[in-house]
Protein backbone atom coordinates (compact mmCIF):
# COMPACT_ATOMS: atom_id res chain seq x y z
CA UNK A 1 0.00 0.00 0.00
CA UNK A 2 3.10 2.75 -0.06
CA UNK A 3 3.46 2.49 -3.46
CA UNK A 4 -0.58 4.42 -3.62
CA UNK A 5 0.36 6.78 -0.93
CA UNK A 6 2.52 8.02 -2.99
CA UNK A 7 0.90 8.00 -6.19
CA UNK A 8 -2.23 9.93 -3.94
CA UNK A 9 -0.04 12.26 -2.60
CA UNK A 10 2.34 13.41 -5.96
CA UNK A 11 -1.76 13.49 -7.56
CA UNK A 12 -2.55 15.90 -4.95
CA UNK A 13 0.20 17.81 -5.65
CA UNK A 14 -0.91 18.18 -9.43
CA UNK A 15 -4.34 18.01 -9.57
CA UNK A 16 -5.15 20.38 -6.73
CA UNK A 17 -3.13 23.34 -8.34
CA UNK A 18 -4.67 22.13 -11.81
CA UNK A 19 -8.19 22.59 -10.49
CA UNK A 20 -7.51 25.77 -9.25
CA UNK A 21 -6.01 27.31 -11.88
CA UNK A 22 -8.82 26.26 -14.08
CA UNK A 23 -10.80 27.36 -11.78
CA UNK A 24 -9.81 31.15 -12.05
CA UNK A 25 -9.50 30.87 -15.74
CA UNK A 26 -13.55 29.92 -15.87
CA UNK A 27 -14.51 31.99 -13.35
CA UNK A 28 -12.64 35.34 -13.54
CA UNK A 29 -14.29 38.22 -14.83
CA UNK A 30 -13.87 38.71 -18.38
CA UNK A 31 -13.77 42.31 -19.82
CA UNK A 32 -16.06 43.26 -22.39
CA UNK A 33 -14.55 44.23 -25.72
CA UNK A 34 -15.67 47.04 -27.42
CA UNK A 35 -16.38 45.72 -31.33
CA UNK A 36 -15.95 48.09 -34.03
CA UNK A 37 -19.75 46.80 -35.74
CA UNK A 38 -21.04 48.35 -32.49
CA UNK A 39 -20.41 51.64 -33.40
CA UNK A 40 -21.40 50.96 -37.15
CA UNK A 41 -24.56 49.64 -36.19
CA UNK A 42 -25.76 52.28 -33.23
CA UNK A 43 -24.02 55.32 -35.00
CA UNK A 44 -22.58 56.06 -31.75
CA UNK A 45 -18.78 56.52 -30.80
CA UNK A 46 -17.35 54.36 -28.00
CA UNK A 47 -17.89 57.22 -25.09
CA UNK A 48 -21.50 56.47 -25.79
CA UNK A 49 -21.47 53.34 -23.93
CA UNK A 50 -17.78 53.92 -22.72
CA UNK A 51 -16.00 55.76 -20.02
CA UNK A 52 -13.13 57.48 -21.07
CA UNK A 53 -10.05 55.71 -21.57
CA UNK A 54 -11.77 52.37 -19.84
CA UNK A 55 -13.85 48.88 -20.95
CA UNK A 56 -16.25 49.78 -18.23
CA UNK A 57 -19.62 49.81 -19.26
CA UNK A 58 -22.08 53.28 -18.61
CA UNK A 59 -25.55 53.29 -18.37
CA UNK A 60 -26.02 53.45 -21.94
CA UNK A 61 -23.68 50.48 -22.57
CA UNK A 62 -25.56 48.36 -19.70
CA UNK A 63 -28.66 48.76 -21.44
CA UNK A 64 -26.96 48.09 -24.59
CA UNK A 65 -25.49 44.90 -23.55
CA UNK A 66 -29.03 43.57 -21.34
CA UNK A 67 -31.36 44.87 -24.43
CA UNK A 68 -29.25 42.24 -27.42
CA UNK A 69 -27.23 44.53 -28.00
CA UNK A 70 -29.68 47.49 -28.78
CA UNK A 71 -30.36 50.61 -28.34
CA UNK A 72 -34.34 50.63 -28.96
CA UNK A 73 -35.97 52.65 -26.27
CA UNK A 74 -33.04 53.76 -24.20
CA UNK A 75 -33.75 56.95 -22.16
CA UNK A 76 -30.35 58.54 -20.91
CA UNK A 77 -30.59 60.08 -17.57
CA UNK A 78 -30.97 63.55 -17.66
CA UNK A 79 -26.86 63.63 -16.46
CA UNK A 80 -25.99 61.43 -19.95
Amino acid sequence: MPHRDRYEVMMSRVAVPAVLVLAVLVFAPRSAAAKPEYTRRTKKECSYCHPKDSFNLNEAGKYYRDHNHSLEGFKPSPSH
